[in-house]
């Protein structure tokens, strides 16, 4: 029988009855770590989690839901603090991302709003380069091709660095 215990926002540790063997995955702790805070108060049953390479929702009480989007995937930022937000202390960031399931991820409520968007730039931005992510910001959103313009664009950017495609 095997035993499981999923923790996003720690260490991930798998026990196996049968071979007797212990397997800790995720060993390095978040980066950052919090709650939707209902009137500034963190008693809502929403956890978020950034990683350095996935950020994580874990929704529900009973029935959990976990949602994670690759940082890599996310293609931009952005912060709203209306008045009722700003009264409490909190904020909420959203994340637009090429990712299927959410391309579009509000964290909610959550205290330091403008702290967890710059963290989320830096490792997003550390991501893409680690992966060799080519910036394709220049394709069209609607259909994912290239116009003329966007063609000329990247020629000019292949003749910058040096290649002779």
């Amino acid at each position: 029988m095997l035993i499981e215990h999923c923790n996003p926002f720690g260490v991930d540790v798998y026990y196996n009855k049968q071979k007797g063997e212990l397997t800790v995955k995720n060993a390095v702790p978040p980066l950052w770590k919090d709650r939707k805070r209902i009137l500034g108060l963190p008693i809502s049953f929403t956890r978020y989690s950034i990683s350095q390479e996935r950020i994580f929702v874990v929704t529900g009480i009973f029935n959990l839901h976990y949602e994670e989007i690759l940082l890599y995937r996310v293609r931009d930022l952005g912060l709203i603090r209306n008045f009722g937000q700003r009264i409490f202390g909190v904020g909420s960031v959203v994340v637009h991302s090429s990712d299927k399931s959410k391309p579009e991820l509000e964290i909610k409520n959550v205290r330091h709003p403008m702290q967890v968007k710059e963290l989320l730039h830096q490792q997003v931005e550390e991501m893409k380069l680690r992966r060799r992510v080519r910036v394709n910001e220049l394709l069209d959103s609607q259909d994912g091709n290239l116009n003329e313009d966007d063609e000329n664009l990247m020629d000019d950017f292949d003749d910058a660095d040096g290649s002779d495609d």
